[in-house]
């Protein structure tokens, strides 16, 4: 517990936390795997900073497949199974910018807390209006590996969000050198036209080992999705009733690339974008957690991650909603 806290401290500092946020950040880290330990006995505990140009967030997200436990309970001030004063996960949600938590009998739990600190004020003054959709990652390197082949990034403007999950061949730094290349050209134009976007990605990896991509431009006010795809990149859209895959052509980007055919989707406000590398088995069912539907975009990757990912392979999985203006 106490070198988790302090990486999560660490990480803060490294962007600038001061010694207020930091410390805040702290007690966080120790409640949440403080919970995991006494209730579950074991899991995992990851940490990542999110930037968005206007604030920097420290997530925290602690992971188990124990017991499961009764949320609204402990949530209350001095309610407690294991003989403790009883506040962390209260403490935990009055010390965090955003904070969620999902728990299933004999399933275990997912939490997820978000601590951000905002940058000067100048740079929010100057920044435009955004309507970002709630979202969550999770991208983990596969065990004994220092870098992850996979990775993401999520751009929003004006109401539309763009989504890109790459997976570079194999693993290790040159599968991350790929992905680095990919997610460097498809932030200089995230809105552009998905199959564009693949074109682009195309040109930029070629000469390396090459990667699996697709990118989504999510589009609210218009109620659709456009898709493009290569490889064994996942995507659906996902609804409480149903779960709709969207299509992929074969090939590897840098290296083989026959189609770049964008595919367009109709959507709801009330949807979810998922999306992921094969990292993860593409046979869960967001219907099978009663619930989980409901929760926060980064509790639903949490639990998905849990239960599908494949242990000999990076894995990164991405969830959105839909946004508006």
């Amino acid at each position: 517990m106490g070198e988790c806290r302090r990486a999560a401290q660490r990480l803060a500092k490294s962007h600038d936390f001061n010694e207020t946020l930091v410390g805040r950040i702290g007690i966080v880290a120790t409640e949440l795997t403080n919970n995991v330990v006494k209730h579950a006995g074991r899991g995992e505990f990851l940490i990542q900073a999110i930037e968005d140009g206007c604030s920097v967030s420290i997530e925290l997200v602690t992971i188990d497949g124990g017991p499961g436990m009764m949320v609204e309970k402990c949530m209350r001030d001095g309610y407690s199974t294991a003989g403790t004063a009883g506040t962390g996960l209260g403490a935990v949600s009055r010390l965090s910018t955003l904070f969620d938590v999902y728990s299933a009998p004999d399933q275990g739990t997912v939490a997820v807390s978000r601590v951000a600190k905002q940058n000067s004020a100048g740079a929010i003054r100057n920044a435009k209006p955004r309507a970002a959709p709630e979202f969550g990652a999770i991208s983990v390197a596969l065990a004994g590996e220092i870098e992850c082949g996979d990775m993401w990034r999520l751009a929003n403007h004006g109401g539309s969000t763009a989504i890109l999950v790459v997976d570079g061949l194999g693993h290790g730094p040159l599968a991350a050198t790929a992905s680095k290349a990919a997610v460097a050209t498809f932030s200089q134009h995230p809105f552009d036209a998905p199959s564009a976007i693949m074109q682009h990605l195309h040109r930029a990896l070629s000469g390396s080992r090459g990667a699996a991509a697709a990118c989504a431009v999510v589009n609210g006010q218009q109620a659709k999705v456009i898709y493009a795809g290569i490889g064994n990149i996942a995507g659906s859209i996902v609804s409480p009733e149903r779960s709709r895959g969207m299509v992929s052509h074969n090939g590897i980007v840098g290296v083989q690339m026959l189609r770049q055919q964008q595919f367009e989707y109709a959507c709801s406000a009330q949807d979810r974008i998922v999306m992921h590398s094969d990292g993860m088995s593409a046979r869960w069912v967001i219907g099978a957690y009663p619930g989980l539907f409901l929760r926060h975009a980064a509790v639903i990757a949490g639990v998905l991650y849990r239960d599908y990912a494949r242990p000999k392979d990076d894995v990164t999985i991405v969830v959105s909603g839909i946004g508006r203006e």
